[in-house]
């Protein structure tokens, strides 16, 4: 191939990969951004002096033998948040943390509330809402499912495959961008 055919052609490729680049970082802009964002907050959710995470308190025992039944704690923290939150429709338990070597357990509702109860004693230590589990969903794309009420995580799945597949477009391309140039004029 003569030089000139090649470096025509590689011009081609640049410009078609460009196109694509340009097209995709309009066409997903906002999902980038939000990404990018809820990303953030959450790579910073730990040291947020609570802001975004409530900071794991401690108990008065480490020891499971210490501590009261499950069941026990369980009924306290639904009373915590029945009397607090949810005085007519409970709140779905969506799960519970044990933290054996801080002598503490978290009960995480579906409503972004949690609360944290001293294993041993049972006493509250700390209640409120997890904005964490908020910016997660943001992050994640769960946060559609939600709003639309569907089971199965269906918009989530094609939103995290979606936006992970133009990820990857964004590397290459871009790379591209940036390689493609050199290249042609190295072989000029």
């Amino acid at each position: 191939m003569n030089p000139k055919t090649k470096r025509k052609k590689q011009a081609k490729v640049l410009r078609i990969f460009r196109k694509i680049h340009r097209l995709m970082g309009a066409f997903l802009f906002f999902f980038f951004f939000f990404i990018s964002v809820s990303g953030l907050l959450l790579g910073w959710k730990k040291n947020s002096a609570g802001v975004l995470l409530a900071e794991t308190q401690i108990g008065s025992s480490s020891e499971f033998s210490e501590w009261l039944p499950l069941g026990v704690l369980y009924e306290k923290a639904a009373r915590v948040i029945k009397d607090s939150v949810a005085k007519n429709t409970p709140l779905a338990l969506d799960r519970v943390d044990i933290r054996k070597d801080k002598g503490v357990i978290k009960f995480i509702y579906e409503d972004y509330y949690g609360l944290q109860l001293d294993g041993a004693t049972g006493q509250l230590l700390e209640f409120g809402k997890r904005q964490s589990d908020f910016v997660e969903n943001i992050h994640d794309g769960s946060v559609l499912d939600i709003y639309f009420n569907t089971s199965g995580s269906p918009i989530k799945i094609l939103y995290t495959t979606v936006m992970s597949i133009a990820l990857l477009f964004f590397t290459i391309t871009g790379f591209w961008l940036w390689y493609g140039p050199k290249r042609m004029r190295k072989s000029a």
